[in-house]
Order: structure tokens, then sequence, then C-alpha cells
């Protein structure tokens, strides 16, 4: 009786460790109120390429500035920029041209500006 007992026991143990649940499919992180996911609710994400530049020169006396921008990504005539520095606007700019290189000026509208400050369009 005891081994029929104890063969019992390990038969249930056995079946009831092997048993598993059925897989629910995830729902989507960004999908619609209802939890189902449609092609409509993908989100689409492009990459900002801001347009930043660096003063590496600055005239205060003629309120005027020379910014530097990467290779291939120059201003054109007439943009506004703020002036930022450590993280703070400390003025504006506006392109006047000429241009040379990556290398372009522009004039002080408003504030003021320092050598490394970053040059950002607004």
């Amino acid at each position: 009786m005891r081994i029929l007992l104890t063969g019992f026991l390990l038969l249930a143990l056995a079946v009831s460790g092997c048993a598993s649940r059925k897989r629910v499919a995830p729902t989507a992180a960004y999908g619609s109120l209802s939890g189902t996911y449609t092609n409509a609710d993908k989100l689409i994400v492009t990459p900002e390429n801001p347009l930043v530049g660096t003063v590496v020169k600055v005239n205060s006396e003629a309120r005027f500035v020379v910014l530097n921008f990467p290779i291939g990504q120059m201003p054109k005539f007439g943009q506004s920029f703020g002036v930022y520095r450590q993280g703070l606007k400390v003025g504006e700019l506006r392109i006047t041209g000429p241009q040379r290189d990556d290398n372009t000026i522009a004039d002080i509208v408003d504030g003021d500006a320092a050598v490394n400050d970053t040059a950002r369009r607004q």
C-alpha cells in the first residue's frame, strides 16, 4: 500500500510540474486604448539634425561674431540663432555673411557672446 501511495504522489507531482500555461502575446507599449496593436499605432521617430555652431571670435565693439559650423552644414543669410553659454541663453545672432569654408559672420542682435559659446538655430 505504501508503494502504491508513493507511486501515485510521484505521478501527480510529475504531471503537475510538467503542465504549462498558454502563452499570451504581449500587448504593445504604444498601442491604442483597447490594447490592440495596429499598423496605424506605430511610432515614427525622425532624428533631429539641428544646426549648431561655435563662436570662435568676438568683436564686441562692432557687435559681430565669427561662427564655425560642421562641414556641409552652413546657415542661410538672415537666419536667427540663439547664443547659449553652459545651457543658458545669453544672446541672439543674425547671420549676415560672408561665408568662408566652414566659418561665417553673424551680427549680435541682443545680449552678448563669448568665445566657445554655442549658437543654435531658433
